[in-house]
Order: C-alpha cells, then structure tokens, then sequence
C-alpha cells in the first residue's frame, strides 16, 4: 500500500474510534460471523437478541425488587433462569416474557423461588458453561458446529438450546454430563432433518 492509503486508512479509524462508531462497527462484526455458522435466519438471530434485552428490561421495571433473573431466547423461545423473590414474581416472570415482541413461541420458566445465588455460584456457573462450550468441540458429527449449541448455567444445572439433529443433541447432551460439577443437563433443543 501506498504511504497515502495508509493514511487515510488510519484516519478513518480514528474517527471511527472517537466518533464511537467502532462499537457498532465491530459489533456488526460479530453478529454477522455469528449468524455464518447459526442455523437461524439473521432476522431471526438479531431478534432473538432484542428479545432477551426487552424481557431483562421489562423484568426489571414490572417485577418487585430483589430478584436475580436471565432471559434466554432461542428461535423464538425462551428461557428464564435465576431466583425470584416469591412464587406470585415467578409467574409475572412468564407473564411479562410472553408479552414480549417480536412474538415468543414457548417460554421455559426455570426459576427459583429463593435468595439471589452468591457470587461464587454464579462464577462457578460461569466457569461450567466454559468447560462444556470448550468440551462440544470433541464431537465429530458431520456438519455438526459446536457455536449452534447454546449453554446455559444456572445453580450447576445445564440447559441446551438450539436447532440440532438428534444425534447432534444426543453427543451435546451426553458431553455436558460428563463435565464435572455439573448436577444436571435439561434439553431444550428443537430438533431438524
């Protein structure tokens, strides 16, 4: 490249970073990387990010203080996980979830009714989720992409979503199992051809 290319390259990328643009920029990066690899249509990946920022929100504004809850949502269903202060709040949970747009075709309402969980739990969680997203890759199916599987943690029980062959969400199913400190393994997934 020219002096002058690498310039103007340069340039850009400084007013990108001051104008805070490179968020957005890189973010679209990584949204269409993942919708590459994911069997979901892009439509329908962005919205089932949007979905999970509308229920979190509306969670928080509509329910009482003192719960801790996380909305998944896979191709349109969702998954609540975490503690609710009663089972009255566990129910709006659902309630609030099913009201959300674009429309949810399932909620999955997995919360407790208890305490907010320490921070080493949900650390532990976190490190489980790990463990089992680095544990899909020793599955050799065909075609089978270990980013399709989404992992979720909470309490040491592990929920798996997404859209998989059966014998795909067998061998996922099967591995998150064997990682140790898991307590259970709840399937979510929907299954294709």
């Amino acid at each position: 490249m020219k002096a002058w290319q690498l310039n103007a390259i340069g340039a850009l990328g400084s007013v990108l970073l001051l104008s805070g643009c490179a968020g957005l920029l890189l973010g679209g990066a990584a949204v269409g990387v993942g919708v590459a690899h994911d069997r979901r249509t892009a439509g329908t990946f962005v919205d089932d990010q949007t979905v999970e920022l509308k229920v979190y929100d509306a969670l928080n504004k509509q329910l009482p203080p003192g719960n801790r809850i996380n909305a998944t949502s896979y191709n349109g269903v969702v998954l609540l996980t975490g503690e609710a202060v009663s089972e009255r709040a566990k129910q709006q949970a659902t309630e609030v979830a099913r009201a959300m747009t674009p429309p949810i075709r399932e909620v999955y309402n997995e919360l407790i009714v208890a305490q907010p969980s320490p921070l080493a739990t949900r650390s532990n969680d976190g490190f489980l989720t790990s463990m089992i997203k680095a544990s899909l890759f020793q599955i050799r199916l065909k075609d089978f992409d270990p980013s399709r599987v989404k992992v979720v943690t909470d309490r040491s029980v592990v929920y798996l979503m997404g859209l998989v062959r059966p014998a795909e969400g067998d061998a996922a199913a099967n591995i998150a199992s064997q990682v140790s400190g898991v307590r259970q393994v709840v399937t979510l997934f929907e299954f294709i051809n």
